[in-house]
């Protein structure tokens, strides 16, 4: 029996399921998941000795390879001087500089501890502000573990194909109105039936929790048009692609400025740290200078702000430039054999998704529609050539700016290839 076996079995009889989160447990796969050891660039290594060229990168969150040794270095530096004050650091503050400086809708930020809590307290900020209760989400779109957002969702809830959460009281899912994504006429028919009701509309400008699936071209020029349009409060779930699609995130790339921006992962350099910020009037909302209510013990912790810093001081021109090449031989380098096995592909920088339908889906119905017996033989095929990816149809792949280092890059192409044909059975 393998040690990562073992370990699993001796996990479940202590945490519900083996796992701390729902989409590192396999289930919709099968097998047992490997417990991680180590891991230095672009690959992880297993308990049992196996190396993995990992596109997993901690859901998105290590951009820049595991243990870099400029952010292992401001960590430890940070960390023999204390790791929590509850109390301002100068850190805080050249951070939330960095921050401001790169983003584009963000004139003020304030820093949390997880995703989770950055879309939460986004969406306080916008009830306070517009004294408005009802949200638009869509589809497929996964905004965190809170029971404002946790309907229709898509990511581990899409995964073992649970609809929503038990313990969401029927009162608050009732203040969420879900439509399909890239879809604006359903926007539009909610904000002229409720529109005088609707706080914010909150979205993944670059869906990755039902795999990689672009904004329809206009589609996010849509919606700030009808946000204008209605005082509705746009609302960009960035802690995907914040920091990662380009240097101010999805909505530099796409040139669509939100009111509010939620960022994760790459923020915090690899440590639970994520942001949110948006427009001075609006940030100022939030207490002690307005009456919206946000805090925690943790928030500004100084090791994981010194992490996070170091992290966006490495992502340059040079850095994007280096992962937009990487996505660009990856999609060159699978799309016939993609074509040729009835898949599909969608990349966008360095994310992208194989999907097991013809063509790339546009919203969470048509990813349903892929064929999820073949993404498990896909993905074990994938894990015994040595490669590392999310264990779900329904999220995205990610990889470091590492992995074009020596021959990794040929190897992900040439496993995944073979993959798609164990894949076709």
């Amino acid at each position: 029996m393998s040690r990562s076996t073992t370990l699993f079995e001796q996990a479940r009889a202590v945490i519900p399921g083996g796992v701390n989160s729902p989409v590192r447990a396999f289930k919709a796969v099968g097998g047992t998941p490997p417990f991680i050891a180590r891991a230095r660039d672009h690959r992880i290594v297993d308990v049992d000795g196996r190396v993995f060229v990992d596109l997993v990168s901690s859901w998105g969150a290590v951009i820049a390879g595991h243990a870099h040794p400029a952010i292992v270095r401001a960590a430890q530096d940070a960390a023999v001087k204390g790791s929590s004050f509850g109390a301002p650091t100068e850190a805080e503050v050249r951070l939330a500089e960095e921050i401001v400086a790169r983003v584009p809708a963000v004139d003020k930020v304030r820093v949390c501890n997880s995703g989770t809590e950055a879309t939460m307290h986004a969406l306080r900020v916008a009830r306070g502000a517009t004294g408005r209760d009802l949200v638009i989400k869509f589809d497929g779109n996964y905004h965190g573990a809170h029971d404002s957002l946790l309907v229709g969702a898509g990511s581990g809830l899409a995964t073992l194909a649970i609809p929503g959460s038990p313990g969401v009281p029927e009162a608050t899912a009732a203040l969420t109105r879900v439509v399909p994504y890239n879809d604006l006429e359903a926007v539009e028919a909610v904000l002229k039936a409720e529109g005088q009701d609707v706080a914010a509309i909150i979205l993944e400008p670059v869906a990755g929790n039902m795999g990689c699936v672009p904004p329809a071209p206009g589609f996010l020029e849509g919606l700030r048009s009808l946000c204008d349009d209605h005082g509705v409060v746009l609302i960009f779930d960035e802690v995907m692609t914040g920091f990662r699609l380009a240097r101010g995130g999805a909505q530099e790339r796409f040139g669509v400025t939100p009111d509010l921006t939620c960022m994760g992962k790459v923020v915090g350099g690899g440590f639970p740290m994520a942001a949110f910020g948006g427009r001075a009037d609006l940030m100022d909302q939030v207490a002690p200078v307005g009456s919206v209510y946000q805090a925690g013990t943790l928030s500004g912790n100084p090791v994981a702000v010194a992490a996070g810093h170091a992290a966006l001081q490495l992502l340059d021109e040079v850095a994007y430039a280096r992962l937009e090449a990487i996505g660009e031989r990856i999609e060159d380098g699978l799309v016939d054999a993609v074509r040729y096995h009835g898949c599909s592909f969608s990349r966008v920088g360095s994310m992208f998704t194989v999907f097991f339908r013809d063509t790339p889906p546009t919203n969470f119905e048509e990813a349903k529609q892929c064929d999820l017996e073949a993404f498990k033989r896909f993905f074990h095929a994938a894990l015994a050539a040595g490669i590392y990816l999310p264990c779900s149809q329904f999220e995205a792949c990610f990889f470091a700016y590492t992995l074009d280092e020596g021959d990794d890059l040929a190897r992900v192409v040439d496993g995944l290839e073979q993959a798609l044909v164990a894949a076709a059975g």
